[in-house]
């Protein structure tokens, strides 16, 4: 399963980031567009077409202009958010740790490391549903438990070393309305999207801040700029999990001095993943698309801010800038989102009794303990 070319069509077939690429690489880029303006303006061949065409070489400088105003942007995210600093990966002897690497997006990051010869450590409350790689090694651990937690890293530390990327993937949803979430449901649900990103990172971030060297990556979601009906919980934990990367990436710059301990967040649309089982498909992603952007982002070594599919990021991301009529409106019609939802629950060691497997149902997956 290797890691498809940026120049391949996407697995969801010809979408509006499939329009995007292609205009990001032609008519909007400056490799193109600024030769054919340089033709018009400075040689007499070139000057005499233009002046023929002068609505045409209008709008030509134009696409000049904005191609060029892109790609300073982009220019100015990358130099910000990697201050101004390099660094090398030598993934021979890196180490990648992947939380709910048993399945799903997880467990197909966990195969793309592999097949570099990478070290991969999934920490996973259900085991592996894969044969492990020669390089993957598994760690039981309950995310929403802190002890757990310590003893789980502290086993990775003996086994493989320090990981020097951490990819805080697992994830929790319940699908329930506000009040018919139990108290169980809401502290599972931020126990395994939110707080285990902090007891993680205060494992693993010491050492990569020692060294100035390492990854740290956040899964979050699309969610976390919008909130749906029966699944607000979930957008809350994701949106708090966006925060936990935003103050991170502060942090390492300012208070840790470490400039070069990589920081990715992952803002994906609906997946095909059994957690979302039953959700409303329209426009839903395939697991592997988002499991590779992620790998590519981290074997570049920098930081990034990735939301998937970009195309429609605007709508998402900037829709608290919006009037109150049109964020409220949004929100109220996405109510339909959840009414097929049967995502698979993975029932934690906390969640062991009988009367709460007959709440979840069938889609239980029962964990041994």
């Amino acid at each position: 399963m290797p890691i498809r070319s940026e120049w391949t069509l996407a697995r969801e077939g010809v979408t509006a980031d499939t329009i995007k690429t292609f205009l990001s690489r032609t008519i909007l880029n400056p490799a193109f567009t600024l030769p054919l303006y340089l033709l018009g303006r400075y040689t007499q061949q070139g000057a005499a077409i233009a002046n023929d065409n002068a609505a045409i070489f209008k709008h030509l400088k134009t696409l000049l202009y904005l191609g060029l105003a892109a790609k300073a942007s982009s220019y100015l995210d990358s130099g910000v958010t990697n201050n101004w600093t390099s660094d090398t990966y030598d993934w021979k002897k890196e180490i990648v740790v992947v939380t709910g690497g048993s399945d799903g997006i997880g467990k197909i990051i966990a195969h793309l490391f592999a097949e570099m010869g990478v070290k991969v450590a999934v920490m996973d409350v259900q085991p592996l549903t894969y044969e492990a790689p020669p390089t993957v090694q598994y760690f039981h651990v309950d995310l929403a438990s802190h002890t757990s937690i310590r003893s789980a890293c502290s086993s990775v530390r003996s086994t493989l070393g320090s990981p020097t990327v951490l990819i805080n993937n697992a994830g929790c949803a319940r699908g329930k309305s506000i009040l018919d979430s139990t108290e169980k449901d809401i502290r599972l649900t931020f126990n395994v999207n939110t707080l285990s990103h902090y007891f993680l990172a205060q494992q693993f971030l010491p050492d990569m801040i020692a060294k100035n060297h390492g990854t740290i990556v956040t899964v979050a979601s699309l969610a976390a700029y919008v909130t749906a009906p029966s699944m607000v919980d979930y957008a809350a934990s994701k949106a708090a999990a966006l925060a936990f990367h935003e103050g991170l990436s502060a942090e390492l710059a300012t208070l840790y001095k470490a400039g070069k301990v990589r920081t990715i967040v992952m803002c994906q649309g609906y997946t095909r993943t059994a957690l979302f089982e039953g959700f409303d498909p329209q426009g839903a992603l395939y697991p592997e698309t988002v499991a590779e952007a992620i790998v590519k982002a981290v074997l570049k070594g920098r930081s990034d801010h990735l939301v998937t599919p970009s195309a429609g990021m605007s709508i998402p991301t900037g829709l608290r800038a919006f009037p109150a009529w049109m964020q409220y409106g949004l929100r109220k019609r996405l109510v339909k989102l959840m009414k097929g939802w049967k995502g698979r629950q993975v029932q934690q060691p906390s969640l062991s009794d009988e009367k709460e497997k007959e709440k979840l149902g069938e889609s239980v997956v029962l964990v041994e303990t």
